[in-house]
């Protein structure tokens, strides 16, 4: 029974992480229109920040500070925020589908100075040699992942809290202009450039949360962490879940690292030995399935955007 528990509590605690990043996707993309291809880059930058200022000294590359965890934590935020500045800047005139492929090309281009600049995190091998907080205190058991379970769900309601007044706010619906009619929402006196680029740095920030968050649990991170594949799959979670409803980011999020989790038993408990080395290509085959077959079935996913009018102004607010 202690075992089902501890599965449930590391499940649990991963996709709740990953419903974090779905968060920050969906401020770019569900509510500001932009298509972030280079989802996993954000997401990393913020997990290897974090263990670089956070870890012990490493020989052979970066590392050592030993920050208080909360400083490491925001400071591998705001890394991935300053990469997502330098990546906008260059890239945020570019629309749809240059966009992606622009962003698409810095995740593969992150990956590749990852898994070769060793002198900057350890190269193939990763970063090690980081110690969990209150490790000490409450051992490295089953204890210690409820505790940062616990952890993980606060920051994700927090975000969410926060996202949530965020698009409701007027600097929400203004996003939600420019999506719609960049033009329109130009000749009322916007910013559409300026707006734009703090939506990205704000979605890549919390991308950057979820790295940071994703490798304090493992106590670990390598470029295997950081593959293209990420990028897909939370790309799956928003479009199943529902771009622009950040409950439906959550939803979605649970529901295809349910859905991976469960396939990825099944095809090494029931498919035959021959097939069974084939079990992660048979899973992406999956996720690209599930995308198309949303696209095509419910194009808004399962929990749509909600637009109310709101009784004074009669403008829209989430």
């Amino acid at each position: 029974m202690i075992g089902v528990i501890s599965y449930l509590v590391f499940f649990a605690t991963t996709a709740s992480i990953l419903a974090i990043a779905v968060l920050g996707l969906n401020l770019q993309w569900g509510n500001t229109g932009l298509f972030n291809g280079g989802v996993v880059a954000f997401f990393g930058a913020g997990a290897y920040g974090t263990l670089i200022l956070g870890g012990t000294p490493q020989a052979g590359h970066l590392g050592g500070y030993g920050l208080f965890y909360p400083l490491a934590l925001l400071g591998g935020m705001a890394i991935a925020g300053l990469v997502a500045w330098i990546v906008g800047l260059l890239t945020l005139r570019l629309r749809h589908d240059y966009l992606a492929i622009a962003t698409f090309g810095v995740a593969v281009a992150f990956e590749n100075l990852m898994r070769n600049a060793e002198w900057l995190a350890g190269g193939a091998k990763g970063v090690r040699g980081f110690e969990r907080p209150l490790r000490d205190a409450l051992g490295d058991g089953f204890t210690y992942n409820i505790f940062f379970f616990l952890v993980v769900l606060v920051i994700l309601i927090a975000t969410y809290l926060f996202l949530e007044r965020l698009v409701a706010s007027p600097f929400g619906r203004l996003l939600r202009a420019i999506r719609e009619d960049e033009e329109a929402a130009q000749s009322l006196g916007k910013n559409p450039a300026r707006v734009r680029l703090m939506a990205f740095i704000t979605g890549s920030v919390i991308l950057g949360l979820a790295g940071g968050l994703y490798g304090t649990f493992y106590a670990f991170v390598s470029p295997q962490d950081v593959l293209p594949t990420l990028t897909f799959q939370i790309w799956a979670m928003l479009i199943v879940g529902g771009a622009g409803n950040n409950r439906g980011a959550i939803f979605g999020a649970f529901l295809i690292w349910g859905a991976w989790t469960a396939s990825g038993w099944a095809l090494s408990r029931f498919a035959p030995i021959e097939a069974q080395l084939y079990t992660g290509s048979v899973q992406f085959i999956l996720i690209g399935s599930v995308i198309v077959g949303m696209l095509m079935w419910r194009p808004h996913g399962l929990l749509p955007e909600r637009l109310v009018v709101s009784q004074r102004g009669k403008t829209p607010s989430a």
